[in-house]
């Protein structure tokens, strides 16, 4: 199949998974299924790209299994912190309130506007299992090792944090615990950094410069729309003083050591 036909097909897909989260979404009552499906959706796709495409067979078992494991371990996550016995994120109770009577109709069009977004996000996983070089080169090995780096990064931030909410005792307050201490935002930082490790798998691969498609819109919705914004405003609203001797002191993105 020709990957113009494989994103097409992709994106149908996309589409109805995020319609079929939005129906659960009304179950609940709670719009954070959202960010589940984006992340299931996209190693999905990195799964099923694999085993279509015409390339190396070793290369396409390691880009499914990367892509499957990142998703795998961000779903849980997520509907463990945010789905299970727990409320909905300030950010849709916020739409939510805005919307008014209609909110669950206007859901309806946030959720499966996602479905390009997931599609996008896959590309890199598309990019790379076409490669048919018989051989894994320096760029993969060391993209290889950037993955589990990140991976391992991001997850000790969400355990981190997770731990630290279990403690009523912390209630109102702003984590500084672990790498918590150096960024605002470490479980952001290491997902970003996350998405460079298949840019340096791509170096030798046609169309390889196409994957950094994934750190460039994954910076930008960090910073300028869903991310980061809108994090720091919730949090501001719910911990306030607190937070905002956080901001002066702590690095918002990459880790650093936080001023006097």
């Amino acid at each position: 199949m020709e990957p113009y036909m494989q994103l097409l097909v992709a994106l149908l897909f996309s589409f109805t998974l995020l319609a079929v989260l939005w129906l659960f979404s009304l179950i609940k009552n709670d719009a954070g299924f959202v960010d589940v499906g984006w992340t299931a959706g996209v190693g999905t796709l990195a799964i099923a790209y694999a085993f279509a495409a015409d390339g190396w067979p070793a290369r396409q078992a390691l880009i499914a299994l990367m892509g499957g494991l990142w998703s795998f371990r961000l779903v849980r996550y997520l509907i463990a912190d945010r789905i299970i016995g727990k409320s909905e994120d300030g950010r849709y109770r916020q739409l939510r309130a805005h919307w008014g009577r209609r909110a669950n109709f206007f859901f309806f069009f946030f959720f499966t506007s996602q479905a390009p977004l997931i599609v996008i996000f896959s590309i890199p996983f598309l990019i790379l299992v076409r490669n048919d070089n018989p051989a894994f080169g320096p760029g993969e090995v060391a993209g290889i090792a950037l993955w589990l780096t990140a991976i391992a990064g991001e997850a000790l931030a969400d355990r981190q944090l997770a731990r630290f909410r279990k403690d009523p005792a912390n209630h109102g307050k702003t984590c500084r615990a672990g790498l918590w201490r150096y960024s605002r935002h470490p479980n952001y930082f290491f997902e970003w950094l996350h998405w460079w490790s298949y840019v340096l798998m791509g170096i030798n691969a046609p169309y390889g410069w196409v994957t950094l498609i994934g750190p460039v819109v994954m910076l930008f919705f960090l910073f300028f729309l869903t991310g980061i914004p809108h994090t720091e405003k919730q949090a501001v609203r719910s911990r306030g003083d607190d937070y905002r001797q956080y901001q002066r002191t702590t690095s918002m993105f990459i880790p650093w050591f936080p001023k006097g």
